[in-house]
């Protein structure tokens, strides 16, 4: 399932030789593997360093790879022509969730172009979508109460769509997959204004 939406992310927004993209939560790399065979100019940042290891292994010095916050990224402003994050906002604290997006966006170029991809709150179809929805509830269960805690507020604010609306993001591609379950969201700055603005419920 992981693999097919990263494939679906790359088919979002066209990589092109010498693109600078940063993977926010990159995991084990596979993300910024897909993106290689590009040409791309490759970094990542994760909060485990477990994760990063098998990163580092993967990739080598094809990507740059660094232990770090989310919400405190070590990047100048305005360096990336694509920020990723996949999978992992659903598992931040809020106001911690809302910092993440907030310097995926002081770290973006004004021309560039974010990719998010998490659960989506649905409607859930039969029968595929139950089945998806399924698999994804006993996995986010057995990740931990917190963890658990903080993908049903993801949840219960209507997830990416209340979170675009927040950061005063624009959308320019969304699709849902896995039966409703899934959803990913190509976005760019909007310019700020109170309006497009919101607090965090």
């Amino acid at each position: 399932m992981n693999q097919g939406l990263r494939l679906l992310g790359v088919r979002m927004f066209a990589p092109k030789p010498g693109m600078t993209l940063l993977d926010v939560g990159c995991g084990t790399g596979a993300q910024l593997e897909l993106y290689r065979r590009f040409d791309c100019r490759l970094f990542g940042i994760d909060s485990s360093e477990s994760m990063l290891a098998v990163a580092k292994t993967k990739l080598a010095d094809s990507a740059d790879l660094r232990l770090g916050d989310a919400a405190e990224l070590p990047y100048a402003s305005g360096m990336f022509d694509l920020v990723i994050s996949m999978l992992s906002l659903h598992e931040m604290r809020p106001q911690v969730r809302i910092g993440a997006v907030e310097e995926m966006k002081r770290v973006l170029k004004d021309t560039g172009r974010i990719l998010l991809i998490d659960h989506h709150p649905g409607p859930i179809q039969p029968v595929g979508g139950w089945i998806t929805k399924a698999i994804v509830l006993i996995a986010e269960a057995a990740a931990g109460q917190e963890h658990f805690r903080n993908y049903r507020h993801f949840m219960s604010i209507k997830g990416l769509p209340a979170i675009t609306e927040m950061c005063g993001l624009g959308i320019i591609k969304s699709k849902v997959v896995g039966g409703g379950a899934l959803a990913l969201q190509l976005l760019e700055k909007q310019p700020y204004s109170p309006s497009n603005r919101r607090g965090i419920p």
